[in-house]
């Protein structure tokens, strides 16, 4: 089947904002616009078409990313038809994982910022996880209908806290209830949406006096931002002192996509103004498949080597699933990002993670909660397969004879803990298949059962988090349970180097045991970590002469670090440890890898308590934003749990409180702040580091622990 759209006119982009940006009303638009949905979902009446999971309505806020497609020609239908498929991202902080993931797969992304209160904490976290992927993006200021809106402030934090080398390529003609439109810089020309329908038509008129004055000034930023882009274009530049608009938007294209410059639109997507533009804009700045940098992989040879996949129906298949979820009539949905050729259905491809071959069955193409299918799915597209068995997020699909793994995206360890049980025996075994659903999909949600007491323990990012989960047991399984009270990932850690022994000698008729080693245990730095910051634990055998032979050598490694799992002051793990083999002996005939395996895991014992063996416990970094008058009120309660108050900001929602909270402290704060401030205020919060427990939280922690 010959392709209906070329690469060239493909954008796989996300929509990224935090809480309350606005964002799924204006992917709503988007979808509106482009002519999908016929009639307008409101977020505030809950029946938004992304949202399609039941919470996400009562809630607000958007929880799964859906993946759309979508076409669009532009305002005045003067492109070619571009096919756009819309990754939608969740703004909330517990579910950073989701956005990290479709980060991941997207080439470029529009961050929606609120006009009034601007960069927001989450804003910071999924812009550093933009940079890591080197995600091409333009920005939105929405809402500026709203009160308070001030489309320059937005700006100024963007370069401030972010960093960002902002471009407006528009400026708002009005703001709060006198928002009228946007003023095309490119064009020199103000645009009026028309409010009757929807905004699907529109005018050019001229700028308004009072705005010539400034729009002529950020339209010349913007023609030398342009200009920057090459030597010729600097020239022309120089030498007639403008641009042709071709170039400009050559200009701003090409620095968009090397990720140099954030180009700047804004508008209110609940009044039907400036979405359009952006569509625009998505067409002209954001990259094609073909423009983004080919994914890497390591093939499956012994040396690892790093292989590319070009976007190319000619290649070998490849892609990456990038989503996992339950659908009640057709099962499992499996959410692919594909690089290069083609995937029929029927057809079978290797899991190269789990080293397993599979079949897929059906290939369906979404459109928010309704669905499509299609016969084959091409390079540069997303689809979601029906069909494949044991499928995890970040796995890769590919040709059974051109086995690539494409980069295997890493996951945060959880933060919080609850024990769950269910309610009646009869959801005992439904519980169990509900959360490994759940847990398929969501590779940042844990179940594990407590070996001692034998409860079913839930582990996630944050009590929002757990809280869902629970809810879709209720909801998609009908498995009613009860939870328990929010247990936090405390961990250990040393303070200083030991040196230490251990020996583990049997003998008892026969063939013996005999393991001895002597290990040098010391807190891992900085320095060791190198790049990777995630790790841990480190082991180095110094071994010379063999004392110790080779063999034995990963036997000591897993001993110490499964002893080091086990910590030695509440049987917390123990993280950022070095450990190093540097002497021992062994016996001809007695020794084998259980006998070291159990002498370096005493040795570990005996030795973490000698190196001044510390708790941790999981900081929190916090936000408050609360009216000035409650100000008192949420500091002094935020002191009462232990929190460092970092600094303070003001925004036209108020003041924002900055602050580092141990997470112990944080359970049910949401009531509690909601109480001090009669509902006025809300907060975000995310994981930060671990910090040296006090030797009260200490006690009570072993005491607890038993």
């Amino acid at each position: 089947m010959a392709r209906k759209t070329p690469l060239k006119r493909y954008r796989n982009i996300g929509i990224v904002a935090h809480v309350d940006a606005g964002k799924t009303t204006t992917t709503e638009r988007v979808l509106f616009y482009t002519g999908l949905s016929h009639k307008v979902g409101e977020v505030h009446e809950g029946a938004a078409t992304m949202d399609w999971m039941e919470q996400e309505q009562e809630r607000g806020i958007t929880i799964t990313s859906a993946a759309t497609t979508c076409f669009w020609q532009g305002m005045s239908k003067q492109f070619d038809e571009h096919r756009i498929n819309i990754i939608d991202t969740p703004g909330h902080v517990d579910f950073t994982i989701e956005v990290e993931r479709s980060l991941r797969v997207l080439d470029g992304a529009v961050v929606v910022l609120c006009g009034s209160s601007g960069v927001q904490p989450q804003t910071e976290t999924v812009w550093r996880q933009a940079n890591k992927y080197e995600v091409p993006r333009m920005v939105f200021v929405n809402k500026m209908d709203r009160a308070g809106a001030d489309f320059f402030m937005v700006v100024d934090q963007l370069k401030q806290r972010l960093g960002a080398n902002t471009v407006p390529i528009q400026i708002n003609w009005g703001a709060e209830e006198d928002f009228k439109g946007v003023i095309d810089l490119i064009e020199m020309k103000a645009i009026l949406w028309d409010e009757d329908n929807f905004g699907m038509n529109y005018q050019l008129v001229d700028i308004p006096a009072d705005l010539q004055e400034t729009a002529e000034k950020y339209r010349e930023e913007m023609v030398e931002a342009a200009a920057e882009a090459s030597e010729e274009l600097m020239e022309k530049y120089l030498e007639e002192g403008e641009l042709s608009k071709e170039d400009i938007k050559a200009g701003l294209r090409r620095r968009t996509l090397d990720n140099e410059i954030v180009l700047i639109t804004c508008g209110s997507a609940f009044k039907n103004k400036g979405v359009q533009a952006v569509l625009d804009g998505v067409i002209e700045y954001m990259p094609s498949p073909t423009e983004v940098k080919a994914i890497e992989g390591e093939l499956d040879d012994k040396e690892g080597t790093i292989a590319t996949r070009e976007a190319d129906d000619n290649a070998p298949f490849a892609a990456l699933a990038f989503k996992i979820a339950t659908d009640p009539f057709v099962g499992t949905l499996t959410f692919i990002r594909v690089y290069s050729g083609v995937l029929k259905s029927g057809d079978s491809v290797y899991n190269s993670v789990k080293q397993k071959k599979e079949r897929v069955g059906r290939i369906v193409q979404m459109h928010a909660n309704s669905r499509e299918e299609i016969k084959e799915v091409l390079a540069g597209d997303i689809a979601a397969c029906i069909g494949l068995k044991d499928v995890t997020t970040g796995d890769t699909l590919c040709d059974i004879n051109e086995k690539i793994v494409l980069e295997r995206m890493e996951f945060p360890d959880p933060v919080i803990s609850v024990a769950v049980e269910p309610k009646s025996k009869a959801d005992q075994e439904k519980m169990g298949v509900a959360l490994g659903k759940l847990a398929q999909e969501d590779p940042s949600f844990r179940v594990k059962t407590d070996e001692e007491t034998g409860q079913t323990i839930i582990s996630g990012m944050g009590e929002l988090h757990l809280d869902i989960i629970v809810d879709r047991m209720r909801r998609e399984f009908k498995v009613e349970a009860n939870i328990g009270k929010p247990q936090v990932a405390y961990r250990e850690t040393i303070r200083q180097s030991v040196e230490q022994e251990g020996k583990f000698v049997r003998q008892s008729g026969g063939r013996g045991q005999y393991g001895h080693v002597h290990l040098r245990i010391e807190p891992l730095t900085a320095e060791d970590k190198g790049e990777d910051e995630e790790m841990h634990f480190k082991f180095a055998s110094e071994i010379v002469g063999g004392v110790v032979p080779k063999e034995y050598v990963p036997a000591v490694e897993k001993g110490a670090y499964e002893q080091l799992q086990n910590g030695v002051i509440a049987g917390y793990p123990m993280i950022d440890v070095k450990v190093t083999l540097f002497d021992g002996s062994y016996h001809d005939v007695d020794s084998n890898e259980t006998a070291f395996k159990i002498a370096s895991s005493m040795a570990i014992k005996e030795g973490a308590r000698k190196a001044k063996a510390v708790l941790l416990e999981p900081v929190m970094k916090v936000e408050v934003v609360t009216p000035e008058e409650f100000m008192g009120d949420v500091m002094g309660d935020l002191n009462r749990r232990r929190g460092l108050v970092q600094g303070m900001d003001d925004s036209s929602s108020g003041k924002i409180i900055r602050a580092t909270v141990p997470l112990a402290e944080m359970f049910g704060y949401a009531t509690d702040l909601r109480s001090q401030t009669q509902g006025r205020a809300s907060y975000t919060m995310e994981f930060a580091n671990y910090e040296e427990a006090p030797s009260s939280v200490v006690e009570a922690v072993i005491n607890q622990n038993g």
